[in-house]
């Protein structure tokens, strides 16, 4: 493992954190060092902390534990990461015997200089019991691999030697903090510990000092590691193959995912999938001893709480078509919930926060990959990201001849249904387990109806035929939202490249939830002047284009089998037409009948199909609108009016004087999805109130 600590480096983080002092700067540095290491941590895990002196608005000389918040990124960590502890008054829990979490939390809160300071880690008694000033814990690869089978003891320490503590495991917390006290008492000149089944522990008089032994008791793991590691048997895999099968797959195993609700209005719930398709990957689950290596308990409990204890296992015919798959992923999922529900019935009595999904995390696919799923987009990553960490480890033991060995039922259980552990989950952003798929995105109100969901928690696919206005849309959400948010190129007015779109978006998330079927094109003429190729141009894009996302996304619907919501982005011209304004009108009207009609054919799905209908949405740069740029010039003309002049028209004729906006129309959409109502097929005017457009 090299080391990365590098004086410029850190000078920068010096004179940048350097108001907070030299001991934190530092222990920024180090910490971002080790957090740039997938190896050592991953997503939140490990903490590091220091321990300094500051003097407060008393004047008094107070001696203060700076402790990495639980979850917080190590490796863009920040002084507000940092929760600073009096370390005087923590210290003293040392002298219990005994101490629950709930009380251990209220202590250490209790102790915080600031009230604002994020949540203690659940390891704060472990960096406040030892003396060091400077504590690093990761969770790394290597010394996992080593721990994690039988006599695990006997190789870490035959790697790391007799300067280092080797503790069998113990539940984190104030256990472990005395635990790990008293054996460093009992030999002082130690420079680290490994808890075996969970991680690795450095610490030393300076940032640098700490830093430099953890990479140096990896790097002494990773040569013994590489040094008993056999030779691996390649397994090659179709990967090509397995990336045309998942599109297809990916909705199908996610409506076997979802979970029940017991709510009328959601009655199913789905998951975020992520699936993970490299050689190394696919060509250790196709290993003859794949089953043995992997159906084996998490490696360290720190990841419990995002993949469950184990992962499923499903063998599936990848020549035979949906319906098989759908019966072969059904058998193995209700094996898995039968088998975790006996699981929490042996361990579950007085537990808080019971999971009430138990549905796996992580489902091994031979021949396809790996598939994991999270209650949102976040979630839903760092579990993959766990799960490769995870298979290299269990390969790697594999790999040396070793036999796995995990920790027990009971221990997993105490830890993953623990309340501390569980506060590291995310919340679900209010629609963060849902997908939404937007056609004519990189306009005004697809702009707006975009970022509108986005801020509701959706992951948001953004579809138009212009890949430069797609640009400049993920240039404006993507630093805000990203990786929620994703761009397809799409020709609503081929079914091919519409089928292409939803195709893609099941592959990246598992599948589709919402359809905003928004793609639209106006033109101005009199019926008299209007050219045959011009109404036809609208009619490919308003009518076809429509057709052609409601019956991919009915299609979808039906495979995926967790119910939809569709809304169609409608005109007050569909009631109200406007002259010179026929071609529109007449497409418009077309598609608004056809989102009727699909109301109708998908309800038994558990599909809703509504209409939301705008007037006079200009839009602000840089998303100004289509519509108007096509249709106003010829209303300013007729007006004597410049452009202000005429979005103040337009605001002036409705009932209640206010411009609608792009946002307005995107919260109508929401009050669909949210399913506010038990409502499908009905319209909502989104224009300030227009009598002659009233729906009717």
């Amino acid at each position: 493992m090299k080391n990365a600590w590098n004086e410029e480096e850190a000078a920068r983080c010096l004179q940048e954190f350097g108001s907070w002092g030299e001991d934190l700067a530092l222990r920024i540095y180090t910490s971002r060092l080790l957090g740039r290491q997938k190896d050592l941590v991953l997503h939140g895990g490990g903490n590091t902390s220091v321990k300094t002196r500051i003097t407060d608005l008393l004047g008094r000389n107070i001696e203060v534990l700076y402790i990495k918040g639980s979850g917080r990124d190590l490796a863009s960590i920040t002084p507000d990461d940092f929760a600073a502890v009096d370390l005087g008054r923590i210290r003293e829990l040392e002298r219990l015997d005994q101490l629950d979490d709930e009380t251990m939390i209220r202590l250490i809160r209790t102790a915080l200089l600031d009230y604002r300071n994020p949540y203690p880690s659940i390891e704060t008694l472990v960096h406040a019991f030892l003396p060091a000033r400077f504590i690093d814990h990761t969770h790394a690869d290597a010394v996992l691999t080593l721990t994690n089978q039988k006599e695990g003891g006997r190789l870490i320490e035959e790697a790391l030697g007799p300067e280092w503590l080797y503790l069998d495991y113990v539940e984190p917390g104030f256990e472990l903090a005395k635990a790990t006290a008293a054996a460093q008492r009992k030999r002082p000149d130690a420079v680290g510990a490994v808890w075996l089944h969970h991680g690795v522990v450095t610490w030393g008089g300076t940032a640098r000092q700490a830093y430099n032994r953890m990479i140096e008791g990896v790097s002494r793991a990773q040569a013994l590691l590489a040094a008993r590691r056999k030779r691996a048997v390649t397994v090659t895999v179709d990967l090509e193959r397995a990336r045309r099968v998942w599109p297809r797959l990916a909705p199908v195993l996610r409506g076997v995912l979802a979970w029940e609700s017991g709510d009328e209005d959601r009655p199913r719930i789905p998951l975020i999938l992520q699936a993970i398709q490299d050689e190394e990957t696919a060509g250790a689950l196709a290993h003859p001893e794949a089953r043995r290596w992997f159906l084996t308990p998490v490696v360290t409990t720190d990841h419990l709480i995002r993949t469950k204890p184990r992962p499923a296992w499903l063998e599936l015919d990848l020549t035979a078509d949906e319906k098989v798959w759908r019966e072969q992923a059904r058998q193995c999922v209700e094996s898995y919930r039968r088998s975790y529900e006996a699981y929490l019935a042996g361990h579950a009595e007085g537990a808080p926060g019971r999971s009430t999904d138990s549905s796996p995390r992580v489902i091994l696919l031979p021949g396809l990959g790996a598939v994991c799923a999270g209650e949102n987009l976040r979630e839903a990553v760092i579990c993959r990201d766990v799960t490769i960490q995870t298979l290299a480890v269990k390969r790697a033991v594999g790999e040396m001849g070793g036999e796995y060995e995990g920790l027990s039922e009971e221990k997993l259980f105490a830890m993953e249904y623990r309340g501390l552990q569980r506060a590291k989950l995310s919340g679900d952003g209010g629609l963060g387990r849902f997908v939404a798929l937007v056609t004519g995105a990189a306009g005004a109100i697809g702009a707006g109806i975009c970022e509108g969901l986005l801020e509701a928690g959706c992951q948001v696919a953004a579809c138009d035929i212009s890949g430069d206005r797609l640009g400049v849309l993920a240039e404006y959400l993507r630093p805000r939202f990203g990786e929620r948010f994703t761009t397809v190129i799409t020709d609503v007015t081929s079914p091919d490249s519409v089928a292409a779109a939803f195709a893609g978006i099941c592959a990246l998330w598992g599948g589709v939830d919402f359809v905003i079927s928004n793609a639209g094109l106006a033109h101005v003429a009199a019926l008299a002047e209007l050219r045959p190729e011009d109404f036809q141009r609208l009619e490919r894009v308003n009518v076809e284009g429509t057709l052609y996302v409601l019956a991919e996304a009915a299609r979808l619907f039906e495979r995926q089998a967790v119910g939809g919501d569709v809304v169609l982005v409608s005109t007050k011209n569909v009631f109200a037409p406007g002259a010179r304004f026929g071609a529109y009108s007449a497409t418009k009207a077309a598609a608004h009948q056809l989102a009727r009609i699909a109301s109708l054919e998908l309800a038994s799905l558990d599909v809703r199909v509504n209409m939301v209908s705008p007037d006079a949405v200009f839009g602000d740069e840089p998303f100004k609108s289509g519509l108007w740029a096509e249709v106003g010039p010829d209303r300013m003309r007729a007006r004597g009016l410049d452009e202000t002049q005429l979005q103040d028209y337009y605001r002036q004729r409705n009932l209640l004087k206010r411009r609608v906006t792009a946002r307005h129309v995107a919260n109508a959409v929401l009050y669909f999805l949210l399913r506010r109502s038990p409502t499908t097929g009905a319209t909502l005017p989104v224009d300030g109130g227009l009598p002659d457009a009233a729906p009717r």
